[in-house]
């Protein structure tokens, strides 16, 4: 591991480009705050902790291979929430080096990663954290910025020769690779250039000390400090020697007008000086790494798939409800270690959740809790009621309680769950639900609605629906303008009828 060394930045070096001069008042420590939560796999340095004791920058890597984040993606941007929440500046970073990705991912992905900081930020403080908002706190950048004009010798040049072929062979990472069968390729092998120079130019221009990422991005992440304490070697070297040049030249100068003695007394302690700044810098250690641990399920399985398929944060490709349902469905062997790092309540509290639940598993009062947390960081409180209005109308035993209100305040506020539809009366009269099955993409066949129907398997309103032909009549209409046809016992629509005759 490299023996790393704490380093304040230089006043006026290497001042973060946006953002103002960082608070130095004290705050808890966000690391102690990660560790509790089992949100810490490594750090790079034990120094990292009295780091954070003072305001710093951080930056995490946010990747997708489509336009839209997924919940996969939760756990670094959860990691930069806790930073902010505290005070801290965070950085997430776009790595989308092709013209392709740019033009079909970069948009959508940053407007994501802005909303999911502004509606955090909120979240965050009705759970007692102070981030200190005076300023946004928070950016997302893009490493095509600083690559788009770099050609492959500037490259080499630039960002190649501070690298040791020995050392990336040496990271595990590589190592399992080139013992695979499959091998590795060599943009495959780079690939830990590209982060490190990353890291190297955050640090220059936005002051950034602290990099966060998964356990497999171990190798990249010191091999990004490597980077930075390399260029900053070189810049040192570079300063010393036309330091060296310039005290020549001042020596030279003064000889020829004061004598000699006087100038090697000027030279004795300009060289003392440089050894006491060298011996400080041995101590000073410039940037750090956490990695966090992979999230997986109590049986082995990478977190954040339903049923084989992503579960998306934006809601036109998972609906709110889906997204809810995701997380309620959370084993009680998972959904302790879930409310951890997947929400901000303080850990005192979800110990008080789970012991609640313990008492009574079949409330799943954990897994609730669990889905109303990260519902309301990802959708905002809207998003809750919707979908636990959802879910009542999917599972409560009753519909006749429910309000016209409740569903037509989810369809105003602009919420794209598909399953919630404004209709007119006409549009429903003369159409046998059959024919809304499909309609409303219930069903992709009237055939296969009247098979369901043959099998009890439709309701309408909470009845059975035991003729294929059957239409939804204005006296059935809950609270006057809601009908709920229902497949099975999870897919459902949920229509808010306007009439003409009220």
């Amino acid at each position: 591991m490299l023996a790393l060394r704490r380093r304040l930045l230089t006043p006026g070096l290497l001042r973060p480009v946006g953002f103002r001069a960082l608070s130095t008042k004290p705050a808890p420590n966000v690391l102690d705050e990660l560790d509790e939560r089992g949100f810490v796999a490594a750090t790079t340095s034990p120094e990292l902790r009295s780091h954070l004791d003072s305001k710093t920058t951080v930056y995490a890597g946010v990747d997708p291979s489509a336009s839209s984040l997924h919940v996969g993606n939760l756990l670094p941007l959860l990691g930069l929430l806790h930073f902010r929440a505290r005070g801290h500046h965070a950085l997430a970073l776009r790595n989308a080096l092709d013209k392709e990705t740019l033009a079909t991912n970069v948009a959508g992905i940053t407007n994501q990663v802005n909303r999911f900081f502004e509606r955090g930020i909120e979240y965050a403080k009705k759970r007692g954290y102070d981030p200190e908002a005076t300023e946004k706190g928070y950016r997302v950048l893009n490493n095509h910025d600083w690559f788009k004009d770099m050609s492959f010798l500037d490259f080499l040049r630039d960002v190649g020769k501070y690298a040791r072929v020995n050392t990336m062979l040496a990271r595990e990472s590589v190592k399992t690779r080139l013992d695979s069968d499959a091998g590795i390729s060599f943009t495959e092998f780079s690939y830990q250039l590209l982060q490190a120079h990353d890291f190297n130019v955050l640090y220059r221009s936005e002051g950034c000390r602290v990099q966060l990422g998964g356990s497999d991005q171990w190798g990249n992440i010191v091999a990004g400090i490597d980077m930075i304490k390399r260029t900053r070697a070189a810049d040192a070297a570079q300063a010393e020697a036309a330091a060296r040049a310039a005290a020549a030249a001042e020596a030279e100068a003064a000889k020829a007008q004061e004598g000699g003695k006087k100038t090697k007394g000027k030279q004795a302690a300009a060289v003392k000086k440089e050894e006491e700044e060298k011996g400080v810098k041995k101590e000073e250690e410039p940037a750090f790494g956490i990695t966090i641990p992979l999230l997986t399920t109590a049986s082995g399985e990478k977190f954040g798939k339903s049923a084989g398929n992503a579960v998306w944060l934006d809601e036109t490709r998972t609906s709110v409800s889906d997204f809810y349902q995701f997380f309620f469905r959370a084993t009680d062997a998972d959904v302790e270690k879930y409310l951890n790092v997947l929400t901000l309540l303080p850990p005192a509290e979800i110990k008080a959740v789970m012991a609640q639940h313990r008492s009574n598993p079949r409330s799943r009062h954990a897994q609730r809790t669990l889905a109303r947390e990260v519902t309301e960081l990802v959708h905002g409180p809207s998003g809750v009621a919707q979908a636990e209005l959802l879910a009542t109308i999917l599972f409560a035993p009753s519909l006749r309680d429910l309000k016209s209100s409740q569903v037509l305040e989810i369809i105003e506020s602009g919420a794209s769950d598909p399953r919630f539809r404004r209709v007119h009366r006409k549009d429903l009269k003369g159409k046998p639900v059959t024919k809304l099955a499909v309609e409303y993409g219930l069903t992709k066949a009237r055939s296969e609605a009247a098979r369901i129907v043959s099998s009890k398997g439709m309701t309408l309103n909470g009845d059975v629906v035991n003729d294929p032909r059957r239409e939804i009549r204005v006296q059935e209409l809950i609270d006057g303008h809601i009908a709920v046809l229902r497949k099975g016992n999870r897919d459902a629509v949920v229509f808010y009828v306007d009439r003409d005759d009220l």
